[in-house]
């Protein structure tokens, strides 16, 4: 068995879309700090976190575009669907800011020889980190879905799909309509993925992410893993 990291760190500062906090990460104490209990000295650290439930690697909850009050948020949503069965599709030469379109995901899942199946999460190499991650440009320039692609995995009845960029389209209206087509058809989405390229030709997988029970959250940072056997 192996397990392949695919969260990206959380440090101060971690890249966040525009409309998003950044992390703020500062020390609360450190071992400069000398401390007394009874008569044992000891020195601890630690570390205050101030982030946005759509900090670095993150799943949006239901709750994030679709205005319904019977919309779940992240506490609300069951476990079981962020333990899944997964594939990744390998679509790392698009151009950048594309709208990936129908025929070319069908193409990359006829290249895996697999098939996507009821209740699959669906992750998606875009090559966004190889090409773009570090540079102004990652907030930006990054491709990412049509939203005539976002309804073609939901008519395959996912649970949800993954992206290495800080959105599942590209900047501007294409991001908002792909946001609105998974709060209308059930399904959503994960942002902020990394190490999608180690995925590739490895099949079908299991794939891990679980979300913080954040009460009434719109969504949640995740520790994202692939177990391959």
């Amino acid at each position: 068995m192996q397990l392949i990291d695919l969260s990206r760190t959380i440090e101060h500062r971690t890249p966040a879309h525009p409309s998003h906090p950044p992390v703020i990460m500062t020390v609360w104490n450190d071992h400069t700090e000398v401390k007394k209990a009874g008569k044992t000295e000891f020195t601890s650290k630690s570390l205050t976190l101030s982030i946005s439930d759509h900090s670095a690697t993150h799943v949006d909850a239901p709750c994030h575009f679709n205005p319904s009050p019977e919309a779940a948020s992240i506490d609300e949503v069951p476990l079981e669907n962020f333990y899944t069965e997964a594939v990744c599709l390998d679509l790392s030469d698009v151009p950048l800011k594309h709208e990936i379109t129908i025929d070319e995901m069908e193409a990359a899942l006829g290249n895996t020889g697999e098939e996507i199946r009821k209740g699959d999460t669906v992750l998606i190499h875009m090559g966004v980190n190889e090409r773009l991650f570090g540079k102004a440009e990652y907030l930006h320039d990054f491709p990412g879905l049509h939203v005539d692609t976002v309804h073609w995995l939901a008519d395959k009845e996912i649970i949800m799909f993954g992206v290495e960029a800080i959105s599942p389209a590209p900047e501007g209206e294409a991001n908002f309509k792909a946001h609105i087509a998974c709060a209308k058809r059930g399904i959503t989405h994960m942002e902020g993925l990394m190490n999608l390229d180690k995925l590739i030709g490895k099949g079908r997988f299991r794939f891990i992410g679980f979300p913080l029970k954040i009460k009434g959250g719109t969504g949640s940072p995740i520790r994202a893993v692939a177990v391959i056997d």
